[in-house]
């Protein structure tokens, strides 16, 4: 464990001042190009990264790499505009220390989107994907190495790390929506690379719908200390091998704008209900 409790305290405290008695309920990560929903918060108190104690800074394309605290659809929520990843040099650790320090403050939900590639075939890019499970295999747990019993127990059930209960509420949402809204697992790469057509089709092999580089350590690391989960994928582009054209990080951009409405009207519409 490269962190110990108290410096979590530390960057927990440093918001705290800045927040004054705000309180947020429903924390959001939001990925590749789906940072606009951190600007339609209501009386937001926006804190850049590199300001809070311990903090990484996140430098992914698309990323601003701040926190936004505010309400948005009557919520009180903390908005991170940008993640970090594991192919930025940063540890697992790093990835999904704002996670523990957003729990420290008060969120017991959490919300996730990403941009991924789409394994599936029958699917189509710019579709949204709710994600009901995931697979990170091969790589170090978020949880290794000594555990904080003040966030989680040493061994937790992974069964149900996105909650059921948000589950049932996105679809609700998505048929009053008349939005298409496909269900599906979530496969984990490192990256920065795109995967292979052969490392596709060995995730469709193995049950993934979806690939991509972020969102799975902060899940896990959120279930670990007993937060609510709720995950969204934008399908930004078929997937390596499916069509024949090399992937670009534009392509990714340019597909999370033009689903920038739908994908904003279901994550609102979730937030309203919760």
């Amino acid at each position: 464990m490269t962190y110990s409790y108290e410096q979590y305290q530390q960057s927990a405290d440093y918001i705290r001042d800045q927040l004054g008695s705000f309180a947020p309920k429903v924390a959001m990560i939001l990925g590749s190009g789906l940072g606009f929903l951190g600007d339609v918060v209501e009386d937001p108190v926006a804190i850049p990264y590199g300001e809070i104690p311990h903090f990484k800074a996140s430098t992914a394309p698309g990323h601003k790499g701040r926190l936004v605290f505010g309400t948005l659809s009557g919520q009180k929520v903390a908005v991170m505009q940008g993640r970090m990843h594991h192919y930025e040099g940063y540890s697992y650790e790093d990835v999904s220390y704002a996670v523990r320090v957003l729990r420290l403050l008060g969120c017991d939900t959490l919300i996730v989107t990403n941009a991924a590639g789409c394994v599936r075939t029958d699917w189509h890019a710019g579709e949204l994907m709710l994600i009901t499970d995931q697979i990170k295999l091969f790589s170090e747990s978020p949880l290794r190495g000594e555990n904080l019993p003040q966030f989680g127990v040493r061994f937790p059930d992974a069964t149900h790390l996105y909650t059921l209960r948000l589950q049932q509420l996105a679809r609700q949402v998505a048929a009053r929506q008349g939005v298409t809204l496909r269900e599906g697992v979530y496969f984990y790469c490192y990256g920065p690379q795109y995967e292979t057509p052969a490392e596709i089709r060995a995730a469709r092999i193995l049950g993934g719908d979806a690939v991509g580089m972020s969102t799975a350590p902060e899940v896990i690391v959120a279930a670990h200390c007993g937060m609510e989960v709720l995950g969204f994928t934008l399908l930004s582009n078929m997937a390596a091998g499916i069509l024949d054209q090399p992937l670009t990080e534009q392509e990714v951009l340019d597909a999370a704008e033009t689903a920038r409405e739908t994908f904003s009207a279901l994550v609102l519409g979730c937030l309203e209900q919760m």
